[in-house]
């Protein structure tokens, strides 16, 4: 396993950004800006944010520095002002109007830095009903539809796809699109703008194409009855004879008809197409995937074109052959971790150094961004 090069690199080298600690979508959207090059530098709160989890293991805030500001001291906003007025781009994930009542919103922050890029990133998003109200993944996918996708069996409840759907695929994803766009508009014509990514915003926005095909009567509006939700036999997980798991992914024809051959299952071509008999397939299908160990099962379909996969668990995951050998997980200072993503030719992200330690960096950025105000917040915290 490899572990990538530590000096600074990437597309976004040489691009500032403040990161406001908080939980969750927010640390990994601008732990995802780090890896691909942006000096990004995270305003710690004195006495963390209250996660439980240890900040030399969490990840999130790999290729970061920290720095320790109390927002609610009666310097704390001026001097994360003067970080943002060095800045390109900020980062908060307060409720709204949090940030407002410490001083530091958009008016604030846009004043002093009329080109800075302000990404805010909440659930429900800073305006309608339920903007000002807690909430969590599982809630925000829920009210858009997506969570209802979600589970082989249409009369039980949905699956609950750790809290990847929401919060980093509709959230995080999301406001690095948002923050990356709005950047170029900054350069472009030196004017800076609020983003607004709400996760509920981002996970509708994912669901395009499946209200796409249920516009076009391709889709039934229930879950483990349609061709990409467990519905279909061809495309579903099934247990093999040692507790494991093989995914099918067999759609083609032409896939389908290597995954049949593989599977010693000649029947299953004329099952196929007759959408009535698919409980009948189904059933052979997993009577043959019962019959031989996943192991065995990876050995039969490996380097085919049958669109079929062992599912592995978080700790086998980076001692699969092909990820191996691409350098998909990477270790750092004896922890494995995913390595960054996507890659570049010309200008590729790296693994530079481990988590972030709150406050470690505070004398560091304080000369590095011109910031002497931060030594007077060091002070304070030590």
């Amino acid at each position: 396993m490899k572990t990538t090069r530590t000096e600074r690199t990437g597309p976004l080298a040489g691009v500032r950004i403040v990161e406001l600690a908080g939980i969750g979508p927010g640390p990994f959207a601008a732990m995802l800006l780090a890896d691909l090059g942006a000096d990004v530098v995270r305003v710690d709160r004195p006495g963390g944010a209250g996660l439980g989890v240890d900040p030399a293991k969490d990840l999130t805030n790999r290729n970061k520095r920290s720095v320790l500001v109390d927002l609610k001291a009666s310097d704390g906003p001026a001097t994360v002002l003067d970080l943002v007025e060095r800045a390109d781009v900020l980062i908060e994930g307060y409720r709204p109007g949090v940030a407002e009542r410490l001083g530091v919103g958009p008016e604030e922050c846009l004043a002093r830095n009329p080109r800075l890029v302000y990404g805010r990133m909440t659930g429900w998003g800073q305006d309608g009903p339920l903007a000002p109200t807690a909430g969590h993944d599982i809630g925000y996918i829920a009210v858009t539809g997506a969570l209802g996708l979600v589970g082989p069996d249409p009369d039980g409840p949905p699956s609950i796809p750790a809290n990847l759907l929401g919060d980093y695929a509709g959230g995080s994803l999301y406001l690095v699109v948002g923050v990356l766009a709005a950047l170029q508009h900054a350069r472009a014509h030196g004017e800076g703008q609020v983003v607004d990514a709400a996760i509920v915003d981002g996970t509708a926005h994912l669901t395009t194409m499946i209200h796409a095909m249920l516009l076009a009567g391709g889709w039934q509006d229930r879950r483990g009855v349609n061709l990409l939700d467990g519905g279909c036999p061809f495309y579903g997980v099934y247990a093999t004879s040692d507790g494991g798991h093989m995914a099918v992914g067999a759609l083609e024809e032409r896939f389908y008809d290597e995954f049949a051959r593989l599977l010693d299952l000649p029947e299953a071509t004329a099952l196929r197409r007759d959408l009535a008999r698919w409980p009948e397939l189904r059933e052979a299908v997993a009577a043959r995937f019962r019959s031989r160990t996943r192991a065995e099962w990876t050995e039969v379909f490996e380097g085919t074109d049958a669109c079929v996969a062992p599912v592995l668990s978080l700790r086998e995951a980076p001692g699969h052959p092909h990820l191996a050998a691409r350098a998909t997980f990477a270790e750092h200072g004896g922890l494995v971790q995913p390595a960054p993503a996507p890659r570049f030719s010309a200008t590729p992200g790296t693994l530079r150094t481990g988590p972030a330690l709150p406050g470690a960096d505070t004398a560091e950025v304080a000369r590095d961004w011109a910031v002497p105000a931060l030594h007077t917040q060091e002070s304070k915290t030590a």
